[in-house]
């Protein structure tokens, strides 16, 4: 079990060894472990220089703009503090990106333990070679890389470091999960959106393709940004107690968000 545990992180460099956006971004070498100690400013922008060198040169200058609108709400409401759970869930994010760009790039084939880092590899070099351009097999093999980088946070934070979601954190996530279900089932997603669209919104009926492909392009921050809002939103308030079906997701989160898409139109 100890071997196991240890597995899941890769070495901690000494507090002094602790680098700057530039040189993690230049480098694609610093742990989660350091990306946990960096504020949510230094991450924006860490990942903002990511995308804007080396994943530039694979076609990804701009395919996580949605997690910059993460970052920038938990930047705007003081969330992520370094050690805290939702900081090691986020450090596992971008660890998995920046090793997955390494391992794309062919300059490393270490993934420091992260199973998201081959999984962004993988989809680095589809996109690269051109494999991606059908929107639901791109927004599932992104989905699934983040998926993964995700659950290795999350384990991070519990079985390294011992530290559980609070119950707002809990129900946040549950929102973000949903986000990345959407992008994995996109035509299931559309069906849902048709029953919403016959109980509350008449309009969307004919709306939902071009909603959907808002509420999920990965290169858009403006969506992400406003979904935190909306979630943790609800996620203070607890809603039934934090018990939401895929439906009753849908429900809660959709209506601001429809607001928010017409407003971009």
């Amino acid at each position: 079990m100890l071997a196991l545990v240890a597995g899941l992180v890769a070495p901690v460099p000494a507090l002094a060894e602790v680098r700057t956006p530039g040189q993690c971004a230049a480098s694609l070498d610093c742990t989660a472990a350091e990306i946990d100690r960096m504020a949510m400013a230094d991450r924006l922008e860490f990942l903002r220089l990511v995308q804007s060198g080396p994943a530039a040169g694979l076609g990804a200058a701009d395919r996580w703009r949605n997690i910059e609108g993460v970052l920038s709400f938990f930047l705007d409401h003081g969330l992520g503090a370094p050690g805290t759970w939702v900081s090691h869930v986020d450090a596992g994010i971008l660890e998995g990106i920046e090793r997955g760009v390494a391992l794309a790039l062919g300059r490393s084939a270490d993934d420091f333990g992260n199973p998201g880092s081959a999984r962004w590899a993988d989809y680095l070099t589809r996109l690269h070679r051109g494999e991606l351009t059908v929107r639901n097999v791109h927004d599932r093999a992104w989905s699934e890389a983040e998926q993964a980088s995700t659950e290795h946070g999350a384990a991070v934070a519990e079985q390294v470091h011992g530290i559980a979601p609070t119950a707002v954190e809990r129900r946040f996530f549950l929102f973000s999960e949903f986000y990345r279900w959407t992008l994995r089932n996109r035509p299931v997603a559309l069906d849902l959106l048709l029953v919403y669209a016959a109980l509350l919104n008449p309009v969307l009926v004919v709306r939902r393709v071009p909603f959907l492909d808002w509420l999920t392009d990965v290169r858009e921050s403006a969506p992400s940004r406003k979904g935190c809002e909306i979630a943790y939103a609800y996620a203070r308030l607890d809603p039934v107690n934090g018990a939401f079906g895929t439906l009753d997701l849908l429900l809660a989160y959709i209506p601001e968000l429809y607001e928010e898409f017409e407003a971009t139109r």
